[in-house]
């Protein structure tokens, strides 16, 4: 990752949505990557909730 100046990067959210429908943020300001790895975390355990991964709009770089 580059860290230079005024460069924009997008972050992402992991959002949750329970056997209810109901969906509730789980975690924002990620990387894709950190955002896919914690949304597979919650999915390995089993529970019937759905996880998943969207964007979160943009930051500056090194925010």
């Amino acid at each position: 990752m580059s860290a230079t100046v005024g460069r924009m990067e997008t972050a992402y959210r992991v959002m949750r949505q329970d056997d209810n429908g109901n969906r509730f943020l789980v975690a924002k300001g990620l990387t894709r990557p950190a955002a896919e790895e914690l949304a597979a975390e919650f999915e390995a355990r089993g529970h019937k909730q759905l996880y998943w991964v969207e964007r979160d709009g943009a930051v500056a770089a090194g925010a």
